[in-house]
């Protein structure tokens, strides 16, 4: 349930390591969560302060994730464009696999349910006035210094 799943994380960003900030990653997910959420931290006199929406199109999301291999023996990860190998595993010669869910089918399931449970934290944040958008079709390096930007506001 939500309420444990935000008591978990509550409890998690109590701990002394987070005394400097934490960042949540995929979470809150719905809006009850994220409603939960903010209950939760106000009633530790803390807040969501950033929310980060890194934007893919969903086009380049389907290519990225049909595009991987993973290897059976060692789980070794590849993708044909970006990290290409062989006809086989580069580090135990083992054969290589399209798994379920990164199917194209399973893929644009997915993205449905992203859509629609998901995509509305981006209204959520925008109006509380913490959502930044980044471009995620970047070098992943520019994601990466885009965001420690935000984050250094």
């Amino acid at each position: 349930p939500d309420e444990l799943v935000v008591d978990l994380v509550v409890d998690r960003i109590k701990a002394d390591d987070c005394t400097n900030g934490y960042v949540l990653d995929g979470f809150p997910r719905t809006i009850p969560q994220a409603e939960a959420l903010d209950a939760a931290l106000a009633a530790i006199n803390d807040k969501v302060d950033y929310a980060i929406n890194v934007e893919v199109p969903d086009e380049n999301i389907i290519n990225r994730m049909s595009g991987r291999r993973a290897c059976v023996a060692c789980g070794a990860t590849y993708h044909i464009v970006h990290i290409p190998t062989k006809v086989v595993c580069d580090k135990c010669g083992a054969e290589l696999i399209l798994r379920d869910d990164d199917k194209p089918e399973t893929v644009k399931n997915r993205l449905n349910v992203y859509h629609e449970q998901t995509q509305p934290l981006i209204d959520y944040y925008t109006a509380k006035n913490v959502l930044h958008e980044v471009d995620g079709t970047k070098a992943m390096e520019d994601v990466f210094s885009s965001i420690v930007s935000i984050l250094g506001e």
